[in-house]
């Protein structure tokens, strides 16, 4: 009934035309993405193409009739307007040939086609009549109700008639004018009824001068018995239940080529477990994505008067993992790694982990800071399991002071550095962790560990042990003192050791460019070195450091 009331407007719209002796008409018809929309169970542009290709067939032989299309060609382009048939005798054939051709995808420049068609119909010198057929509003910021102003008051005798295909009432008004503007008719073609009824009553019937502009509305008719041709499913497990409305699904929907892969551009997607849709008949694949992690395809096939079922069974079961340093955590830790993998599939999540994962074994691989763990987790389809993740890290809460009792060293230049407290076969002992400035916090792994503070020339470290799930504040004893340094015009100053070795050497501490230096250094009796530029001698000064103190040694 759908299909049968679209032939009879179109009819009617060539026989309006006919009817007050156009010259010429220019039929612009929408080929945006939008017309894979569905009327009836059936996509707009199945309809246009069957429509055209019948109606064409009534068209009295000498009625000279064109064709532009937008759309069709091009994503998000307001200048894809084609003239796909020049105005002419005898062009019916040619016309349903193109239309059959069209695969719609851009955008609705509707203002811009019909000015085009006028200008190609020559409407400013000859007798012009364009038929606008849209399912959309103008998409490309322009007024399509400025533009009927002006060809109406530029055209010989220019008319315009505009079919709303699909459109509802209120975006009807606003295409409305282009009709009403020229003298033409607008039709609303809502649904089946409406079309038979602007058929009844306005086209056929249409008078021979140019009509007032008016929206035909009939009654409606009950819904056909299928409203949508095509029902899709999925499920985790064989005979489970349906994932429903459940976001983590995500459908595309592709044409199956010969060999019956996906072919092209997806046509449709959406983020639902299970949805309805409408296709022209054909052969097509689904392909559904659950958390983009699995993956499944469904061949299927539209047939006329027929319900398409594509089904998806993902065999995948959902873990929740909570990644925690003890077992008695009542909490998962929010710093935590979780890195998954199964079926050639990874990812990493932090805190806790919620994830579909196929049947099978799920490897995991949590972190905190150095510390880590790795297990495997057998997961069932249609299984629904919640894992503790134990890591096993402690917290260092890092600390140092200058001298036993003394003042806490204040100072972001410290070093901490946690090692194991084992030293390898070369002395050597291997890092864990570390941090500049005190009152940091580390995590580390539980056992036996040695903590090392290094400020300037002096370093100082202490064993702790730390237990998993436990915060440990460590101080770390440097044992030196401060030592500044005034030396005007110097060049570079030395701290050497007072005492010589047996060769009658002196270890240098430190050295430094400039008249000022300040180094942190064990206590003890140093000397300290000036030099200066140019013939200047060298000069010397001692200095005493005490542990927690500080001293100021200037040297003229």
């Amino acid at each position: 009934m759908r299909l049968k009331a679209v032939f009879m407007l179109v009819a009617g719209l060539l026989a309006a035309t006919e009817g007050i002796a156009a010259d010429k008409t220019m039929i612009v018809l929408d080929a945006s993405g939008s017309m894979w929309g569905q009327i009836g169970g059936r996509s707009k542009i199945e309809i246009a193409r069957e429509t055209l290709g019948t109606v064409l067939k009534s068209v009295p032989s000498g009625t000279e009739l064109g064709l532009m299309v937008y759309g069709h060609r091009e994503k998000g382009s307001c200048n894809d307007i084609e003239l796909a048939v020049p105005p002419g005798a005898g062009t019916q054939d040619t016309i349903t040939a193109f239309v059959n051709g069209l695969n719609p995808k851009g955008k609705t420049p509707l203002t811009q086609s019909v000015e085009q068609a006028a200008d190609i119909l020559k409407y400013t010198e000859e007798k012009a009549t364009v038929v606008l057929v849209t399912d959309g509003l103008e998409t490309c910021e322009a007024d399509p109700c400025a533009l009927a102003s002006a060809l109406e008051s530029k055209g010989v005798d220019f008319t315009t008639h505009v079919v709303g295909f699909g459109l509802t009432e209120e975006e009807g008004k606003q295409v409305a004018c282009l009709a009403e503007n020229t003298g033409g008719k607008y039709f609303q073609a809502a649904d089946a009824p409406q079309l038979v009824a602007a058929l009844t009553e306005t086209v056929v019937d249409a008078p021979m001068s140019k009509p007032k502009q008016e929206v035909v509305e009939a009654a409606p008719e009950p819904e056909p018995a299928i409203e949508f041709n095509t029902e899709f499913d999925s499920v985790l497990a064989e005979g489970g239940p349906s994932l429903g409305t459940s976001d983590d699904v995500f459908w595309e929907i592709y044409k199956a080529d010969a060999n019956g892969a996906p072919s092209g551009d997806s046509i449709e997607s959406q983020y639902k477990g299970a949805f309805s849709g409408n296709y022209p008949p054909g052969k097509y694949v689904a392909v559904a994505m659950l958390q983009r992690a699995i993956n499944r395809q469904a061949p299927f096939e539209v047939k006329e008067g027929a319900i398409a079922r594509p089904f998806v069974n993902f065999d995948a079961g959902h873990l929740t993992i909570n990644p925690k340093r003890t077992p008695q955590d009542a909490e998962a830790d929010s710093n935590a790694s979780v890195e998954i993998a199964f079926g050639g599939y990874s990812t990493t999540y932090y805190g806790t982990a919620k994830f579909y994962a196929s049947a099978g074994d799920v490897r995991l691989r949590g972190k905190i800071g150095p510390s880590s763990v790795e297990e495997t987790v057998a997961i069932k389809a249609g299984e629904t399991l919640e894992r503790d993740l134990v890591i096993g890290a402690g917290i260092v809460l890092n600390k140092a002071v200058y001298a036993e009792g003394g003042p806490e060293v204040d100072s972001g230049d410290v070093f901490f550095e946690v090692v194991e407290a084992r030293k390898a076969i070369d002395g050597k002992r291997k890092s864990i962790a570390y941090s500049y400035g005190t009152g940091t916090k580390l995590d580390v792994p539980p056992g036996d560990l040695v903590m090392t503070a290094k400020l300037g020339s002096a370093t100082g470290e202490v064993p702790f042990t730390v237990k998993a799930g436990e915060m440990t504040e460590v101080i770390v004893n440097i044992n030196a003192g401060v030592l500044a340094i005034t030396a005007p015009d110097a060049s570079s100053i030395e701290i050497l050791d007072a005492k010589k070795d047996i060769q009658g050497k002196q270890k240098s501490i430190s050295t430094s460019y400039g008249a000022e230096v300040q180094d942190t250094v064990p206590p003890g009796d140093y000397v300290v070195r000036v030099t200066y530029e140019g013939d200047v001698a060298p000069k010397e000064a001692k200095a005493t450091v005490t542990a927690g103190e500080r001293s100021e040694v200037t040297v003229q």
